[in-house]
């Protein structure tokens, strides 16, 4: 902070002489901001009349500004009491900061350019001081929350200062955790990219926050999935970290982002954990860094996790047997439902391409009961089922029947994932179109409607329908 800033925020503290309305009030000899801190061992202070005197005094100016909507001039005549209170017993009243930072605030607004910067470090003197004063609310520490408040207001109203906002805004999530706002965790973020876009600090520093963020994140709505309101709010903070992060989220820019990393740490398995699993997360699963940095985790650590994620290259290199054989390995072995579900599903893609279409469904059907919304699982079992076709049945009739089955499961599709749609509604025009006509239907003495079972290896029920 240089001298000039230093010097008006002190001054905004301590009371210029518009703030007294007074030609005569004397700054320098009232520029005592450091020595008020030790001021008063007790609730008032060493003066309890002077301070009692002054927080009924600022408290009726303060209401009687609060009653303009905070827009009057009354502001004035509280800021003199106030700061008699802040100075001289810290300790009486807790709300007195709040009510200060909504003051210093309302000063902000109205300062020009030269001197905003200066009450926004007043408002960090202001909480920190209750900080040291009033660690905790109800008996429980509220650190968390007012480093959280204070890093978001510096963002706001001070970007150039990401640097402290970020400092603060991390301290805040990691006392805070899954009770973190939704304003501490996007300005957070927003804080880490600005300290980036600065020149502060690496931009590997943007995807370890984004990986933080989003475990938290993931790991509290999965925590609310039972309660609406905390639910909406944990999505809504997902929403928005998700799109702050978008310009850093393409394939081309993690790899750009983590290749130097891993050219220099070759063998960090933090770095490659990292690596690894942001990748995976954002798709880039076919890149040469992830390649290299899965070969290189499943070498120094070979943990069920990383013999799923070099089971994930294998496949993209479509060595499908040996895929095959990581996949098994490590989906016994882990415990989360949701990467178990992956692992299934990846191995029923697996099988498919091996033709070994019973066993591919087996797994399909495993990873739908771990997680109904994927709905990929079922386009799958609908392409096995259409491709099927030609094999399951020995009469013009029955060839056609396993199109009903595979029509069924792309219907399925797009209900369990909806994002899906479009390509569930591809499959159902293609395959319709296979379908046998009335009068095959009329011959075999079937009703449209109706109930059917289709036999072979799909052995399932489902409805007679003629081609359109």
């Amino acid at each position: 902070m240089n001298a000039k800033i230093l010097y008006t925020a002190l001054a905004v503290l301590i009371g210029l002489s518009s703030f007294a309305n007074s030609n005569s009030y004397n700054f320098e000899e009232n520029l005592d901001f450091e020595n008020s801190e030790l001021i008063g061992g007790g609730k008032y202070g060493d003066d309890s009349v002077a301070c009692i005197t002054n927080l009924s005094l600022y408290k009726e100016y303060y209401k009687q500004w609060k009653s303009t909507s905070y827009k009057s001039e009354a502001v004035n005549d509280a800021i003199i009491p106030w700061r008699k209170v802040y100075n001289g017993c810290p300790k009486a009243s807790q709300k007195m900061y709040q009510d200060g930072v909504k003051m210093m605030e309302y000063y902000f607004m109205k300062a020009d350019e030269d001197t905003k910067q200066a009450y926004v470090d007043t408002v960090e003197m202001i909480y920190l001081k209750r900080l040291e004063y009033f660690p905790t609310k109800k008996g429980k520490s509220q650190k968390g929350s007012l480093y959280g408040r204070l890093g978001v207001s510096i963002m706001k109203k001070s970007p150039n200062n990401a640097d402290k906002a970020y400092d603060y805004l991390k301290e805040s999530v990691a006392l805070e955790q899954g009770n973190s706002s939704v304003s501490n965790l996007v300005y957070y973020f927003r804080a880490t990219i600005k300290k980036v876009k600065m020149g502060h600090a690496e931009a590997t520093l943007v995807v370890d926050t984004y990986d933080e963020l989003s475990t938290l994140i993931d790991e509290n709505i999965d925590a609310n999935i039972d309660n609406p309101k905390k639910l909406a709010q944990w999505e809504t903070a997902r929403g928005n970290v998700e799109k702050t992060f978008e310009p850093y989220a393409t394939c081309d820019a993690l790899v750009g982002i983590y290749s130097k990393k891993m050219e220099e740490t070759p063998e960090d398995i933090d770095l490659l954990k990292k690596v690894t699993k942001i990748l995976k997360k954002k798709k880039c699963t076919d890149s040469p860094l992830f390649f290299t940095a899965t070969e290189n985790l499943y070498a120094l650590e070979p943990t069920p996790n990383a013999a799923m994620l070099m089971g994930k290259m294998l496949i993209s290199k479509e060595n499908y047997t040996e895929a095959a054989k990581l996949m098994e390995e490590a989906v016994e072995m882990i415990e989360d439902p949701r990467e178990q579900a992956d692992i299934l599903s990846d191995l029923g893609k697996i099988y498919y391409k091996l033709n070994q279409y019973p066993k591919a469904r087996t797994y399909a059907r495993k990873a739908l009961k771990l997680n109904p919304a994927d709905g990929m699982s079922y386009i799958l079992i609908g392409d096995m089922y259409a491709a099927s076709a030609d094999k399951c049945g020995s009469n013009d009739l029955e060839k056609k029947t396993a199109y009903w089955a595979a029509v069924d499961k792309y219907y399925q599709a797009k209900k369990a994932n909806p994002e899906l749609a479009d390509l569930a509604n591809k499959r159902v025009a293609t395959y319709s179109k296979y379908f046998p006509q009335m009068d095959k239907i009329f011959f075999h003495d079937l009703v449209e409607g109706s109930s059917y079972k289709v036999e072979c290896w799909i052995n399932e029920t489902t409805t007679v329908r003629a081609a359109k």
